[in-house]
């Protein structure tokens, strides 16, 4: 059998058993574990009935899957980079995006490795030679296919998000259905029948949104028993239903204290956390048998985790001690740097101990997730200042290179003296025969070739863009844009956002796009007023969001408040233990920001992670109103 009839067999097993589970119910936001290739540690023992823990990441791959099957595994072991490739697009094919998401990455880490590999051996053979790496057909196909991967990713993405929302609200409707049974005034039998029916709807809707789980959960067990309480049903139907609710879960509590003897410690957790699902799922038992009940099963589900936890603190151990050997050969690398050679065969003889260090590195596993980056980052910097030293070496006995460089400096020149130009036809022809010069002109040193080449680049296009400007419409046209952005702007300022909501602002923003340019000593300032006016409708929608959250979250705490339910304590350290976890997760990427401003074009990336603090800020002010009305405050 090939490779590719492998595979087939490998994506038809997977649609199988993902299809077998992709009307599953939704699980509360629980601990989370994940191990990735540089991953730390994380472990949380889950504490209460409905904080349950959370499946492991897909790094942590299962050996066999619900039903005890084995799960097929492909080897891409000794694969070229030409055959990943080829993979990949037969993967892409099969249009399984969650599927492949882990042979996708599989793929792209060994074809990395490889690469890496062959771009160092090209290095080596280049002796100190000025040239540029032959470019890589592989890799630019590569590229190209995980971008249609992340495109497709993404669409999947969003798409299920959209079926969350409107989950969520389908549950929400059932919750003010079981509301409207208390007072109903139809005979106990048509109305127990009705409860059924929006118990098996409840069950039948697929995920919502993570974020609103705890809290759609608690309020639907809370009207259940509400229904129990004030419905008053017979007592025969009470008990039956009860009774077959304490056999369901005396089962659960069973199944769970088998998984105690189950070797595979995160498949065993993994099932666990199912077995979680089907508990909340279940509905109430006697009062006198509820907390005993739990107990047992909480028992069971602590033995689970303080096993997972202990798992994964010995994988711990182990990527510190992989921490401890990097950074040896840091050191290593490091002294190579400081050494500085003066001749060829010093430099020959401190190339091959470098070579040495990096084929050690490869050796050796990830470190954990915190250091894992940076100290890549250091052993990679060493590399490559061992590198530029000993570029630099070479290149000063070689002439060749100042006069490329001298050159370069007199086609800079000359773009430069024609940029302002107004001959946009002569200009632009003379501007095209120096760039074609400039690629017959050889290299020059690396310490010069980013910068000369920025300088070129200025010149071009600084003319081209004022060419551009010229012939993309005259100054009337974009003072029109201007009068209708203005215009556009005063009604977003007018608008009653509270009727259309996301989708006024969706609208308002399709128009603003389709406005062309405005005058450039205008563009700031209209730009400025756009983003006001969108960010208060912003505010305005998500002020109403958080009321709504809040009123349901206070009629919650009433509730409770009445009935004298001890939850409430329960219920307020949850939440102050939340807000805590998210404090953390700000300082945490606050941190990151200062790592991502060092690199190039990482703009996108920080603008993701100051969104990601605003909206983690958001809900540490919703969860501490929330303990103010548990307060009472």
């Amino acid at each position: 059998m090939n490779w590719f009839d492998y595979l087939c067999a490998i994506l038809f097993y997977t649609k199988i058993t993902t299809m077998s589970t992709i009307n599953s119910t939704e699980t509360p936001e629980l601990e989370q574990v994940s191990i990735a290739e540089d991953a730390s540690i994380e472990i949380v023992e889950q504490i209460s009935e409905n904080n349950t823990p959370e499946e492991p990441s897909d790094d942590a791959t299962p050996e066999q899957d619900d039903q005890g099957e084995v799960v097929v595994e492909y080897q891409i072991a000794g694969k070229s980079k030409a055959e990943l490739v080829d993979m990949l697009a037969f993967l892409l094919e099969q249009d399984l995006v969650e599927e492949i998401r882990h042979y996708v990455e599989e793929i792209k880490t060994a074809f990395y490795k490889i690469h890496r590999q062959q771009v160092d051996a090209q290095r080596e053979a280049q002796q100190g030679e000025q040239g540029e790496v032959t470019p890589d057909a592989d890799e630019a196909r590569l590229k190209e296919l995980l971008k249609v991967y992340r495109e497709r990713r993404d669409r999947a993405t969003a798409e299920t998000e959209k079926v969350k929302e409107e989950n969520y609200r389908l549950k929400l409707e059932i919750i003010e259905e079981l509301k409207a049974l208390v007072s109903s005034e139809e005979t106990i039998n048509v109305t127990f029948t009705r409860f059924r029916e929006l118990q098996a709807r409840w069950k039948e809707i697929g995920q919502v949104p993570q974020a609103v789980v705890n809290d759609l959960w608690e309020t639907y067990n809370l009207h259940v028993e509400h229904f129990y309480d004030f419905v008053k049903i017979n007592k025969e139907l009470r008990d039956l239903d009860l009774k077959k609710n304490y056999e369901a879960k005396v089962a659960l509590c069973e199944a769970a204290e088998a998984l105690a003897e189950q070797t595979n410690v995160v498949e065993a957790f993994r099932k666990l956390q199912k077995l979680h699902d089907q508990w909340r799922e279940t509905g109430p038992v006697a009062a006198d048998q509820k907390e005993a009940l739990w107990e047992r099963f909480k028992a069971a589900s602590s033995i689970i985790n303080r096993r997972h936890q202990e798992h994964f603190e010995s994988l711990k151990q182990e990527q510190l001690k992989n921490l401890e050997a990097k950074i040896a050969l840091c050191e290593a690398a490091e002294a190579l740097v400081a050494a500085a050679p003066t001749s060829h065969k010093e430099w020959n003889k401190a190339n091959e101990r470098l070579i040495e260090l990096q084929a050690q590195w490869r050796t050796i596993g990830f470190a954990p997730k915190r250091d894992n980056t940076k100290i890549y980052d250091r052993f990679r910097t060493a590399c490559d200042r061992f590198f530029e030293l000993k570029h630099a070496f070479y290149a000063e006995v070689k002439g060749d290179m100042e006069q490329n460089l001298a050159q370069k400096v007199a086609l800079c020149e000359a773009a430069e003296a024609i940029q302002d130009s107004e001959d946009w036809k002569g200009a632009t022809e003379r501007l095209l025969e120096l760039q074609a010069e400039w690629k017959r002109v050889g290299s020059v040193a690396r310490r010069h070739a980013d910068a000369i080449w920025q300088r070129f680049r200025a010149a071009c296009d600084h003319f081209f863009e004022r060419k551009s400007a010229h012939f993309a419409g005259v100054e009337d046209q974009f003072a029109q844009n201007l009068a209708a952005k203005r215009a556009l702007i005063e009604q977003m300022n007018s608008a009653d956002i509270s009727v259309g909501g996301y989708d006024m602002i969706k609208e308002f923003q399709r128009r603003w796009s389709e406005i062309g340019f405005v005058p450039i000593k205008h563009k700031d300032e209209i730009q400025k007023l756009y983003k006001q006016a969108v960010d208060r409708l912003f505010a305005v929608v998500r002020g109403a969001d958080r009321e709504q959250n809040l009123n349901r979250f206070k009629e919650r705490v009433n509730s409770l408040k009445q009935n004298g339910d001890r939850r409430l304590r329960s219920e307020r350290e949850k939440l102050y233990n939340r807000v805590r976890q998210l404090e953390q997760q700000v300082a945490t990427l606050e941190n990151n920001i200062g790592f991502f401003s060092k690199s190039k074009g990482a703009e996108a990336l920080i603008a993701e992670v100051e969104e990601k603090i605003a909206k983690t800020k958001r809900e540490i002010a919703d969860t501490i109103a929330k303990i103010r009305l548990i307060d009472g405050e």
